[in-house]
């Protein structure tokens, strides 16, 4: 992709580190900022969509959704107009913040965009007691921990791959986290759009507004602040899906999908050249190997404890 397009830069492109999947560069030319985002083709999860990916973003920016606007696309690359923004802290947000997700929510999820058929969602995988032997003989750091959870781990495969999705699944952008967001003058800017596709409204919404309901763990979660995105997409013109364990399981199979590739990049040894790095792969497994077991265990009083938000 011609990076030309953009205009005569001013200095170079500047790494911006913290990128869970991919890696974000700043690129300052005598057209403004952009972001450049390099795509990991290497080992990704999931084909990405990047042409489908930018058009959803298009429509979605042309209708008002608070966002970075989309510039240029390519195989390899994406390109975003630079926003300036606050990060979103790792614990609850204010409500009127919440209530703001909410609505973009229900924005989106009303947009008319063609979208073809999604290949399938990522199997379920089950070979964890594999992996914690292969983390053990190799010496991770994280390796005794992860054996002692194996059986927790498979079952938690077991509700990914059996928990009934009451629907409608929407088209939607799929992985609005605190590290998605950024706050300008107190409002919401959603970013970071790669994961879009279809989705059950209830995952989408249970992952949402938990995720900006909690600290880093789960002793600090504000019901007000989770009830305050529904209201929020409620007020919009969405409609709530039946409550139950289904608003949770896509947060729960997404972070194990999460989990074991960043153990299988661990495992290689080595920099892959793309995506996190090395380090940030450990961080993230022994997050996971910790704090999937705890939610997990506490997910019927959690589904209990937030009921009246549904």
């Amino acid at each position: 992709m011609e990076l030309s397009e953009l205009g005569v830069p001013v200095g170079p492109m500047v790494r911006v580190h913290g990128g869970f999947a991919n890696q974000m560069y700043r690129l300052d030319t005598e057209r403004g900022a952009f972001a450049v985002k390099e795509l990991n083709s290497l080992d990704r999860r999931l084909v990405y969509r990047a042409e489908d990916v930018f058009r959803f973003e298009r429509a979605a920016f042309a209708a008002g959704v608070s966002m970075p606007e989309p510039i240029l696309v390519g195989p390899h690359m994406l390109v975003h107009r630079w926003v300036e923004g606050e990060k979103v802290p790792e614990e609850p947000v204010p409500a009127a913040y919440a209530f703001e997700v909410g609505q973009i929510l229900a924005r989106i999820h009303s947009l008319d965009v063609a979208w073809n058929d999604d290949p399938g969602a990522e199997p379920v995988a089950r070979d964890w007691a594999e992996l914690a032997e292969r983390a053990v003989a190799t010496g991770q750091p994280w390796a005794d921990d992860l054996r002692s959870q194996v059986g927790t781990f498979l079952a938690i495969a077991e509700f990914v791959d059996t928990c009934e999705r009451p629907g409608p699944v929407v088209l939607t952008h799929r992985d609005i986290q605190p590290w998605n967001l950024l706050a300008r003058e107190g409002r919401p800017v959603v970013l970071d759009w790669e994961l879009s596709g279809m989705l059950d409204l209830s995952g989408e919404l249970g992952s949402t507004a938990l995720s900006i309901a909690k600290g880093p763990g789960f002793d600090d979660i504000e019901p007000a602040v989770f009830q305050a995105v529904l209201d929020g997409y409620v007020d919009a013109g969405g409609e709530l899906p039946p409550w139950g364990p289904s608003w949770f399981v896509y947060m729960i199979g997404g972070w194990l999908g999460h989990v074991r590739w960043n153990l299988l990049r661990c495992l290689a040894g080595v920099e892959a050249g793309a995506g996190p790095d090395l380090a940030l792969s450990h961080d993230s497994v022994r997050d996971g190997v910790h704090g999937l077991p705890d939610l997990f265990g506490r997910l019927p009083r959690l589904v209990e404890a937030l009921r009246s938000g549904a």
